[in-house]
């Protein structure tokens, strides 16, 4: 069997390996346009801020190294540029040659490009203007650093890769600004949980523009869709990628519209023994079963693995993938997994919603930080539909639980039941995880009946807004138009409440607000109680009263 694989990164590369533990007669063809396979994508921006220090470090695997475990004839250098069906052959272009390669089986892991948005100015400035998606990007990033100089840097786009790179260049003394076209930074996650790091990114001295496009590009400034100039002796694009798929547009072999190679569970494409797999290919969302990009490097190794195993007759099926994530920004931890909710109100989905705020461990051990959690649910059976986290310590053995609940179909009843390491520098007897669980239950059997952030702006005038923390925390910042009854009064003062009226209650994270809507709803009084209290309020607030 003669397997040629176009892509010598996490998908490729890991195809190649799996097969020759499966089968050490077949011969095997790793093509690689650029100079390095299986390297560490997610390691580039800590290289260009100089946290790892040796290249040598990002490559998991050389040619050499590789051909020398796996026998595999690895060709860095050489692009596959067309495919040939009938023939079952492909054409090959190198610095020396353009040639053809017969196969009898063909593996598509090309990954995706970076989007270069049509600016005025990208291409007359192009030695200032870099895009960080392999290694060689990420070397001449950081050799222009060290020979220019650059003062001010100017990263358009704030998914992962921009927010890693505007950390990592702030940490090398460079003024930096973050440029997006939404009103969040961070697009896995809904508007709600992104305040917090708006604030963390002022807090920085980086400058933030939101809601502004980058119009053109000079020698030493941008300039924004609204005229705004921004310093920027260096550029960032970091605007997303999309397949880089652009040799199979004539082959026959089915593309989606996005360029994404249309792949059944088994990861074949439409034509007989061609596989595709990783950042090219679209796979179903576990949640909602719509066909998605979801660019990772934990799904293409999988993938991976279950393309070497069907290259050899076996039948694995890959089950999907819902976008599970994890991002480091200064001392913030920033996690996803599943759906948000911006995309289950696009697919007119129901669902229900409720924030959680949780100490990362004991609160009585020293050391800790609070983690701010989003978690989606099915109203009728409390099915997890997904997560958001963030917090500082914590966070990854959080999402990491929520995320098995989201990919196993667990309820909020399943998370109660976890029994979760304790003790008290790692967690609480409670674990986050399950209050989380506690709290879907609460919602769900009507005895916590939450409003939102969001909804603060719009209660009527004439409701009653009660706030019950303590009259030294009421005093040091509160929600306008809150009266202050602390918790542990509030039974003195039912008769003072007007019942008449819609009564709106808060406390600093929502569990003394629920305990005091148990204490009113047994005495006839009806309430609702602010998921995530005046904390998650404060940093929307704080987030909206910020310029720039």
């Amino acid at each position: 069997m003669k397997v040629l694989i176009v892509g010598g990164v996490a998908g490729g590369a890991g195809t190649a390996a799996r097969l020759r533990r499966n089968d050490e007669k077949a011969e095997i063809i790793l093509l690689e346009k650029g100079p390095h396979i299986s390297y560490a994508n997610c390691g580039l921006p800590y290289y260009v801020g100089g946290v790892i220090r040796e290249k040598e470090k990002l490559q998991l695997q050389t040619p050499e190294s590789f051909h020398n475990r796996f026998r595999v004839d690895v060709r860095t250098g050489h692009e596959v540029v067309s495919v040939n069906l009938e023939k079952q052959m492909a054409v090959i272009t190198s610095e020396e040659k353009t040639y053809e390669e017969s196969y009898d089986k063909l593996v598509l892991s090309p990954g995706a490009e970076p989007i270069i948005p049509l600016v005025q100015g990208i291409k007359e400035n192009e030695d200032h203007i870099f895009t960080l998606r392999n290694v060689e990007d990420s070397y001449r990033i950081y050799d222009y650093i060290e020979e220019k100089k650059p003062k001010y840097c100017a990263v358009i786009g704030a998914g992962f890769i921009g927010m890693e790179i505007a950390e990592n260049l702030f940490e090398r003394g460079i003024s930096v600004s973050i440029i997006e076209g939404a009103d969040h930074v961070m697009p896995p996650l809904d508007i709600d949980m992104s305040h917090r790091i708006h604030n963390e990114i002022r807090s920085r001295g980086i400058e933030l523009y939101l809601k502004k496009m980058c119009s053109g590009i000079e020698e030493d400034h941008l300039v924004l869709s609204d005229g705004t100039r921004v310093k920027a002796d260096l550029v960032i694009l970091s605007i997303g990628v999309r397949p880089a798929t652009g040799f199979l547009k004539d082959s026959g072999i089915a593309l989606g519209h996005r360029g994404e190679i249309i792949v059944n569970e088994y990861m074949e494409t439409s034509h007989q023994n061609i596989y595709a797999l990783g950042d090219a290919v679209a796979v179903s969302h576990v949640v909602n079963g719509q066909k998605v990009l979801i660019p990772l490097a934990s799904p293409a190794n999988k993938q991976g693995r279950i393309v070497g195993d069907n290259l050899c007759g076996k039948r694995c099926a890959y089950k999907g993938s819902q976008g599970t994530s994890i991002m480091k920004f200064f001392d913030l931890t920033v996690a996803v997994t599943g759906e948000k909710e911006e995309s289950l109100k696009s697919q007119g989905r129901s669902y229900g919603k409720i924030f959680t705020v949780s100490a990362s461990h004991a609160g009585y051990y020293p050391g800790g930080s609070q983690m701010y959690i989003k978690t989606l649910f099915e109203p009728e059976s409390g099915r997890i539909l997904g997560a958001q986290i963030v917090g500082k310590d914590g966070v990854d053995k959080r999402i990491d639980l929520l995320a098995n609940a989201v990919r196993f179909g667990q309820t909020c009843y399943q998370l109660q039941e976890e029994e979760l390491s304790y003790a008290p520098p790692f967690s609480s007897a409670k674990d986050p995880v399950n209050m989380v669980g506690y709290v879907i239950e609460n919602v769900l059997e009507g005895k916590m009946n939450p409003y939102y952030i969001e909804d603060v702006e719009n209660i009527p005038e004439n409701a009653v807004c009660l706030d019950v923390r303590k009259k030294e925390e009421y005093d040091s910042g509160h929600i306008p138009g809150y009266q202050n009854i602390p918790l542990d009064e509030l039974r003195e003062h039912l008769e003072e409440i007007d019942q008449s009226k819609e009564i709106y209650l808060t406390c600093q994270i929502g569990l003394r607000g629920y305990l005091a809507q148990c204490i009113l709803a047994q005495n006839g009084i009806e309430t609702r109680n602010l998921s995530g209290g005046y904390a998650l309020w404060k940093e929307m607030d704080q987030d909206r009263n910020t310029k720039v």
